[in-house]
């Protein structure tokens, strides 16, 4: 497996992402673009693309909030965050970046493509599949945020499958949300699954996950079960 950084742009933004691969020289893959949380780009978004260049993809860890803007607090996460989460149009426009990019990685399959995102990259991967990017079959959120871009008018059809693994209990997303997301993805016609954990905040798939008064905890047997689930899913849409 070969990994590295590519740099890419929107408009005079430059973004850095981390890919990994393990494509033989002359041959294509389907490529699975993996949207970080609130942070920025980290370990743990490096590290799935790790996983997913194993199982015989393109790993392409995106680059949201441009080369060098990382947060290390959740004053300083919240202001990197927040700009894209008000101004979704510019959201919109960052992702459909990362998406040319990752089409164009050496042994990527522009034609098969797909993006998994975890709290704040559950809601960019869902805005991927709202955005209609060509090539781009399937998504999964990971205890995402389901608010739709409501400012950017009507959502056409979405043709990409959508999949959300979610925590009943989650406080930045509740059971209502849940209710009128599938109802959105309904009117958009996609082909659209959601599975729910019992007893589940936010962030469980993250082993880092130890604040209980916020509302993020790591439970393991949820998130085996997520990662097991989005294994089987992407292989179905991809064709693998």
């Amino acid at each position: 497996m070969h990994t590295g950084h590519v740099s890419y742009s929107d408009g005079d933004i430059t973004c850095d992402g981390y890919v990994a691969s393990g494509v033989s020289p002359g041959q294509v893959a389907p490529v699975v673009l993996v949207c970080h949380a609130w942070a920025g780009q980290d370990d743990f978004a490096r590290a799935r693309a790790d996983e997913l260049a194993r199982l015989g993809y393109v790993g392409f860890a995106v680059d949201v909030y441009g080369k060098g803007r990382r947060g290390g607090t959740a004053e300083q996460n919240s202001a990197l965050m927040t700009p894209f989460v008000q101004d979704r149009a510019m959201l919109q426009r960052r992702l459909l970046a990362a998406v040319r990019a990752a089409q164009q990685l050496p042994g990527a399959d522009a034609q098969r493509v797909a993006a998994i995102g975890f709290c704040f990259g559950g809601l960019c991967a869902l805005d991927i599949a709202r955005a209609g990017a060509p090539g781009v079959r399937a998504v999964v959120a990971f205890h995402g945020l389901f608010t739709p871009p409501v400012a950017l008018g009507p959502q056409p059809k979405i043709a990409a499958s959508v999949l959300c693994l979610h925590g009943y209990d989650d406080p930045m997303c509740t059971p209502d949300q849940v209710v009128a997301f599938a109802k959105e993805m309904t009117f958009a016609e996609a082909d659209w699954e959601i599975d729910m954990y019992g007893h589940t905040v936010h962030a469980f798939t993250n082993p880092q996950a130890n604040d209980p008064k916020f509302g993020t905890v790591f439970k393991q047997k949820a998130s085996d079960r997520a990662f097991a689930k989005m294994r089987l899913f992407l292989a179905d849409a991809l064709g693998r």
